[in-house]
């Protein structure tokens, strides 16, 4: 019998230990001479991971984000300039003959008060006229200034009234007096919380139409008192948003178009 071949019947029955074979059978616990398979490639494994392809299939539902903050701004505290000198007297021209009102001093459109029985109803929705709206400690000019609203269509709450002022309240909560003049009467939404799915019609299984991010604002176009959806508008989005998705309505308020 030959070295080699004693050697080796000497391996098999675990008598003799390995001498001078190479060290990666120590590393790797494999014999000389094994072939493993290649480990697979990460992209080729991830290829064939059920729902991979349907993640990404089809047409993105598209996503709209608020503009701007929905929330009041405390006013600018500004030293008062010195009162200007009193002039002298002069006297008063003569009266000028009636002529047609300027633009300026005709009714705005969609005024916040609405004809017909709506006009005394209390609470009722409104909202702002412009881009910057205060909100009063008392019904009058000369009452301080709580809260700045630089949000155009932004919804408030209509509480209360007295002459031109209204007792309102913002989606936040925090309530104060506005002027009438501040106000419309279009009925707007904010959506508050969490996102919010337009859909093509008044059904959870319908086709998404857009996904409304919080702090969006948008039109109120109708809402049926037995329906818990309404049809709004988000920019140029149209849609069903369910009541409970939104800050607007009140519980089966029907609001026609």
């Amino acid at each position: 019998m030959s070295a080699a071949a004693a050697i080796a019947g000497a391996v098999a029955f675990g008598c003799v230990p390995l001498i001078g074979w190479p060290s990666a059978w120590a590393q790797t616990g494999a014999l000389p001479g094994t072939v493993h398979p290649a480990p697979e490639h990460p992209s080729r494994s991830a290829s064939r991971q059920p729902g991979h392809h349907e993640e990404h299939a089809g047409r993105a539902t598209p996503v709209v984000s608020a503009h701007g903050s929905s929330h009041p701004h405390k006013p600018h505290t500004a030293v008062a300039p010195p009162a200007p000198a009193r002039p002298a007297p002069v006297e008063a021209p003569p009266a000028a003959s009636p002529s047609a009102p300027s633009p300026e001093a005709e009714k705005p459109q969609d005024v916040e008060k609405p004809d017909g029985s709506e006009a005394k109803k209390l609470p009722r929705f409104a909202s702002l006229r412009a881009d910057e709206v205060n909100m009063r400690a008392g019904p009058g000019r000369r009452y301080r200034i709580n809260w700045v609203y630089k949000r155009r269509d932004l919804p408030v709450e209509i509480m209360r009234e007295y002459d031109v002022w209204r007792w309102v309240r913002d989606p936040d909560g925090i309530e104060g007096w506005m002027q009438q003049a501040t106000l419309m009467g279009r009925r707007t939404f904010i959506v508050q919380k969490a996102d919010a799915t337009l859909r093509a019609e008044a059904s959870d299984a319908a086709a998404a139409v857009a996904i409304l991010k919080p702090g969006v604002i948008g039109r109120i176009r109708s809402c049926e008192a037995a329906s818990d959806w309404c049809n709004v508008q988000a920019g140029s989005y149209r849609g069903y948003l369910r009541r409970e998705q939104f800050w607007g309505v009140f519980p089966g308020e029907a609001i026609n178009p």
